[in-house]
């Protein structure tokens, strides 16, 4: 809405407030002015690092998203080599299987190459070559990048293979850190941990840790059980629930446990 002149005013306030608004439009003009001169100069001195920085940031950025698809390419390449081992494995092509997993000896993923050594590993024992199932067992156990649960099942495969050439008090030092309840892996570590005590002649340890495996609701029931005859052979109580274990097979009605029990 337009702004109806002020007839109250002299010509000489008229005048003044016309100087006031002409000052007003001066200021303006020359404060934009100044700013379109910092504008300028700012770009004349930092435009160029400025631009370089946001060519920079935006290669980083597109090598990462290229990095990223790398890295899943890869991925999917590991897993179909592993899928396709599994089935050579089987349909029994054991040698056809272990060709395929040495081709990840080179891959990026330590995950990868620890389940390759694995199934590496395992192959081995199937042909009756225990001291090279043992050598993959030991580098995977030993690799620090490798997954921990697999490094951990590693090291005990390789106790495993090994175990009838060991020493006792080196069963008991390398695997007594997995042996604690609570461990994943206490089950079946404790359990050579167990065997290693009676070769030492440490009967009441040994019984004393067949019973704790024996009461693990967490290990399988086939090791539970083992492991409760174990500790009633030396003397230690490992039932918690008599009806429990009399519903099991081969024990209810007073049956003789399997041979090899």
């Amino acid at each position: 809405m337009a702004l109806t002149p002020n007839r109250s005013l002299t010509p000489a306030q008229a005048k003044a407030q016309r100087d006031t608004a002409e000052e007003d439009v001066l200021l303006r003009e020359v404060d934009e002015a100044v700013r379109q001169d910092q504008f300028a100069e700012f770009v004349r001195r930092y435009g160029r690092a400025i631009l370089i920085a946001a060519i920079v940031a935006l290669a980083l950025f597109g090598g990462y998203l290229w990095w990223q698809s790398h890295k899943n390419d890869q991925r999917e390449a590991d897993s179909e080599v592993l899928v396709g081992s599994l089935d050579q494995i089987e349909a029994g092509n054991l040698a056809s299987a272990d060709a395929q997993l040495a081709k990840l000896n080179t891959a990026h993923e330590a995950g990868a190459q620890a389940a390759a050594r694995l199934l590496r590993a395992g192959i081995a024992l199937e042909q009756n070559k225990p001291a090279d199932a043992a050598k993959l067992f030991d580098r995977v156990a030993a690799d620090g990048d490798a997954p921990q649960a697999y490094r951990d099942l590693a090291t005990i495969r390789a106790v495993t293979t090994r175990y009838d050439t060991m020493k006792p008090a080196d069963v008991v030092a390398r695997l007594k850190p997995l042996a604690v309840p609570g461990n994943p892996w206490f089950g079946s570590a404790g359990e050579l941990v167990a065997m290693a005590y009676l070769d030492q002649g440490r009967n009441g340890e040994a019984g004393t840790l067949f019973a704790a495996i024996a009461k693990d609701k967490k290990a399988p029931e086939s090791l539970r059980s083992r492991a409760r005859q174990m500790a009633g052979l030396l003397g230690v109580d490992a039932i918690e629930n008599v009806d429990e274990v009399l519903a099991q097979p081969g024990v209810a009605g007073g049956a003789a446990p399997p041979p090899g029990a």
